[in-house]
């Protein structure tokens, strides 16, 4: 499920990096926005909404979410967040569109990444023993580069110039990073059965 989340959210940095430079209208106020410039959007709303987070999850209390009840919610928004993307992506045949969009995917990207990332960390340290925190920190980032891996062949399916071709690509990955949250949502009761500390 880590490396599902992963291989969405790397995204940024390949197809919505293409996508800013070549589908999005980045004019504003007769200054041209460099692509790259958009990848400081994340980093923006992950500082902005990191506090808002952590506030929430105290508030809530006992009725916080599960670890894996809040993997699941990780997938739903980075799934949310390629169906906007998947949309937008059928209104370039009409020009470049707004960067709002991609202002957007990005908030929705970060919403996920602020319920997912943190709690994976976390889980590892509460479930290894104290022996094995080290090798379990270590699968937890491979399974990070696993999802980069396939981020990478995602991109290599990236086409700007055939009808319906991003909407498919997106649209699958909003599709696959959906079922992964349903899948894992179906599967949280069992989970927290067999991981009581991890609740």
């Amino acid at each position: 499920f880590s490396a599902l989340f992963w291989m969405s959210f790397e995204q940024a940095s390949t197809t919505l990096t293409l996508f800013a430079d070549r589908l999005t209208n980045r004019v504003v106020f007769g200054w041209e926005i460099p692509a790259s410039l958009f990848q400081s959007i994340e980093p923006f709303f992950l500082i902005l909404l990191a506090p808002a987070f952590a506030w929430l999850w105290i508030r809530l209390g006992r009725r916080e979410p599960s670890s894996p009840a809040k993997f699941a919610y990780g997938l739903f928004f980075a799934g949310v967040s390629f169906a906007v993307v998947a949309f937008a992506s059928t209104l370039t045949g009409a020009g470049k569109v707004s960067p709002l969009w991609l202002v957007l995917v990005y908030l929705l990207q970060t919403i996920g990444e602020l319920c997912l990332s943190p709690v994976g960390l976390s889980t590892v340290t509460k479930l290894s023993p104290a022996r094995m925190v080290g090798l379990m920190m270590g699968v937890w980032f491979l399974s990070i580069s696993i999802g980069d891996y396939f981020a990478g062949l995602v991109l290599g399916l990236f086409n700007d110039k055939a009808e319906g071709a991003l909407l498919r690509l997106f649209g699958i990955v909003a599709l696959v990073t959906f079922a992964a949250a349903i899948v894992l949502a179906l599967l949280t009761p069992l989970i927290k059965k067999m991981t009581p500390r991890a609740t």
